[in-house]
């Protein structure tokens, strides 16, 4: 007879564990071992173009590949366990009954550490590009002599996201939210070797790799959370922690600034080792999801997590999740009644928003630089605008936990579409106008980040457990999947990448999703999740 996970005080821990500290060991071993090129070039200014791949670096890609395989052994469940389904006995009430104390805001510093390593990833594309697109005679708004488009690199890591989205959406929802996030940080850890990577398309290949765990890494965070913090704290929680994605952007241009000027462009993807070691150092704090584990049978576990989060166990004949009986754990039932309303408008929010990211804040340092900004003077600008609007996540969070989750986006895409309109009409005279920029740029650079923050939220509570990682992914990939399109019309040409012509890509979409929560929202204020499942199915909760 196959034994059982152990069962600890922290709830689920490792199947193998020897193998994922192995296979983690041998990433990090791997990375290491492209150091040394990087810092051997110190005297060319850490440009590697031309080089070849010497036989320490080959070792070190072998090591990755053997450590994430190692690293996935040690983490997925047995087969019996991912396809287990039954209706569980335990209240979960009594997990939105639960005081908030020290191991919900244990868990909320982890998954907001998460969140902001997960959003650099993305974000540091907008940052390197310049750099790369001189070392490489890429052409891009600064270099339009160029014959390879610079605009491939992030095409790649963006559909390597949209990818990820969807696959870790299907992996959250089959072998658990836990296991998915720390997948997602061992990829963060190997893809840093992004940075001693010589030939352009070798940059190519591991931005798409990065793209696949960073695309992953969001949604899950957010389902965790919508499983774990109560009803009552839940949406602005979890909005405020989805506020770390302009922590992010600010982390993120202030290392540009900072690190770049002496070590290049290449330096912001070798933090992705430091970085991917924290979040999964920090794994000790990451549960699993006490919803997910009942929903699949394994109540032992779901019992000790709920303990943890200081629920008191109740077993009754049958328990809230009893409502999602109905619920099939396929792609197909996003699309069907009665998830089709709001998954058109997840999908459609999602849309927008990966308009804006990916097509305005994308190419706003170009563009700047463009405009007769020095590289270091557009970086700090960015970063001044984050900061700016970064105190108002505060009231995002209030509005969306205590005022109106559906009111929220409606606004909050109104003044983005507002902004960037703004852009449109002003086109390159803005910058003549120090002052009407800042304040033109705060939205687009801050706003549409409270955008994702409450779409994630919004998107992990209006869909039933077992299908909840798909939404939540559906969401991430949508917003992303934006990012492609308008990326690949740059390289194909077809709409260059000015202010004005990526504002407009970007408003017309975010005005028409404010239109669309306006018809189809489902308000989540302060509500269970089986409470709004239940309304959606036109049921009532155990």
């Amino acid at each position: 007879m196959a034994r059982a996970p152990r069962v600890r005080l922290g709830g689920v821990t490792y199947h193998h564990p020897l193998a994922f500290w192995v296979g983690i060991a041998s990433v990090s071993a791997g990375v290491l071992l492209h150091l040394p090129v990087f810092i051997g070039a110190r005297d060319m200014g850490y440009r590697l173009v031309d080089m070849p791949v010497d036989g320490t670096m080959t070792a070190g890609m072998l090591l990755i590949v053997a450590g994430l395989a190692s690293t996935a052994y040690g983490l997925f469940p047995r087969l019996s366990e991912v396809s287990r389904s039954h209706v569980a006995r335990i209240r979960v009430r009594a997990l939105d009954d639960a005081p908030i104390r020290s191991t919900h805001v244990g868990l909320l510093l982890v998954m907001a550490a998460a969140i902001t390593i997960d959003v650099m990833k993305p974000t540091t594309l907008a940052f390197v590009v310049p750099g790369m697109a001189r070392e490489y005679g890429l052409r891009s708004p600064v270099n339009p002599a160029g014959s390879i488009p610079v605009a491939i690199l992030p095409l790649a890591g963006i559909t390597g996201t949209v990818i990820g989205s969807f696959l870790w959406g299907y992996l959250g929802d089959r072998i658990g939210r836990r296991a998915s996030i720390l997948l997602a940080g061992v990829i963060f850890v190997a893809t840093a070797i992004c940075g001693s990577m010589p030939g352009f398309w070798w940059n190519v290949l591991m931005c798409f790799v990065m793209g696949l765990g960073a695309g992953g890494m969001l949604p899950i965070t957010f389902t965790l959370m919508a499983e774990t913090i109560p009803a009552r704290h839940r949406g602005w929680i979890m909005v405020l922690i989805g506020g770390d994605v302009a922590g992010a952007y600010i982390i993120t241009s202030w290392l540009a600034s900072w690190l770049s000027p002496t070590f290049g462009w290449r330096i912001l993807w070798l933090l992705g080792l430091p970085t991917g070691l924290v979040l999964i150092l920090l794994n000790r704090w990451i549960p699993e999801s006490p919803r997910f584990l009942l929903a699949r049978g394994r109540d032992p576990e779901a019992r000790a997590v709920m303990e943890r989060y200081g629920a008191t166990v109740i077993e009754e004949d049958r328990s809230e999740l009893a409502v999602e009986e109905g619920v099939q754990s396929r792609w197909a039932q996003l699309f069907a009644r009665p998830f089709l309303g709001v998954s058109a408008v997840v999908a459609l929010l999602g849309l927008g928003v990966g308009l804006v990211s990916f097509g305005f804040q994308l190419w706003i340092p170009s563009n700047l630089q463009r405009l007769g900004f020095t590289e270091v003077t557009a970086d700090r600008m960015l970063r001044d605008a984050a900061l700016i609007g970064f105190p108002a996540n505060f009231l995002v969070a209030w509005a969306y936990g205590f005022w109106s989750s559906r009111g929220t986006m409606i606004l909050l895409a109104t003044m983005t579409a507002a902004a960037l309109f703004g852009f449109a009409v002003a086109g390159d005279s803005v910058a003549t106008n120090r002052v009407l920029l800042h304040a033109l740029l705060v939205v687009p650079i801050w706003g549409i980040s409270s955008v994702v923050a409450v779409l994630s939220a919004y998107s992990s509570e209006v869909y039933p457990t077992l299908i909840r990682s798909r939404g939540t992914g559906l969401a991430a990939g949508i917003s992303k999947f934006g990012g492609v399109v308008i990326i690949a019309l740059v390289v194909a040409s077809v709409a260059p990448p000015s202010i004005v012509g990526t504002a407009l890509i970007g408003g017309v979409p975010m005005l028409l999703a404010a239109v669309a929560v306006l018809v189809f929202g489902v308000e989540t204020r302060r509500r269970r999740l089986e409470e709004i499942t239940a309304e959606e199915m036109g049921a009532t909760v155990g």
